[in-house]
């Protein structure tokens, strides 16, 4: 993929950056990009510890699904289209690394669970962000119905969900549907460093973090506590632990094994 497509990824070292590109449209989630995505998260290099998903748009992060293309679809188009979105959602929710969502601007339907799926979201102080689909009679399908409710709460989730309101950068922080805010124009670089600060600790230890993290999230408590010791036992054994320690004492950055 180049710049000159609807996604691009940019590397930086361990990190690497999903950039949305379709910039005319505000990067309005239509088939291409939605494959586009797609393709690009499933063709990571082994070496990648963190992803960052951004925008090259300066009004929006993403405003949700294209609903221009859609209006042209006919019914069978439109649920071919759906194995599409579903994919890319998956594909994003799945990942092994951790994933740092950089928002700036209109973060509206899809383009909030693009975000949502993510493990943290990064957002500037023009960021808007919102799940506007019963206003036009439909319902979330990338899995805002599920993900609000789980990071902020069933409240905050029945407000969004049901009355479609937007809601500005300072709320969003204060409802948790944001995790960090930082000054307008800083939300890329800010995401960036978040990856790079996740990236330089040992990726086997992160994964199985991260593993323990969500498939605990819908377990009672000792059934999570077996799901973390899974996870602590695949850390334990793995060279990173080693290096880690020697690292310690040695009073040195780990070199963590390929």
């Amino acid at each position: 993929m180049s710049e000159e497509s609807d996604v691009f990824v940019r590397r930086h070292g361990a990190v690497a950056e999903i950039v949305l590109n379709r910039t005319a449209a505000h990067n309005a989630l239509s088939t291409r990009p939605a494959t586009e995505i797609t393709a690009a998260l499933g063709g990571l290099d082994p070496a990648v510890r963190a992803v960052v998903l951004s925008s090259t748009s300066t009004v929006a992060f993403c405003v949700g699904a294209d609903l221009k293309e859609r209006g042209r679809l006919s019914d069978a188009e439109f649920m071919t289209q759906r194995l599409h979105f579903r994919d890319v959602f998956g594909a994003l929710l799945n990942l092994t690394v951790p994933a740092v969502a950089a928002v700036h601007g209109f973060a509206l339907g899809g383009g909030y669970e693009l975000a949502l799926c993510c493990d943290l979201i990064v957002a500037d102080d023009t960021a808007v962000v919102g799940l506007p689909e019963v206003t036009l009679g439909i319902v979330p399908g990338g899995g805002g119905t599920q993900l609000v409710s789980r990071r902020a709460g069933y409240a905050t989730a029945a407000d969004l969900l049901f009355t479609g309101r937007r809601v500005d950068a300072a709320e969003a922080l204060r409802l948790r549907l944001v995790d960090r805010l930082v000054p307008a124009g800083g939300d890329r670089s800010t995401a960036l460093e978040l990856a790079q600060a996740i990236a330089a600790n040992s990726p086997v230890a992160v994964r199985n973090a991260k593993n323990a993290l969500r498939r605990g999230l819908d377990v009672d408590l000792a059934a999570g506590l077996d799901i973390e010791d899974s996870a602590w036992r695949a850390a334990i054994f793995a060279p990173d632990r080693a290096e880690g320690v020697r690292a310690f004492l040695d009073k040195r950055a780990p070199q963590w094994p390929d």
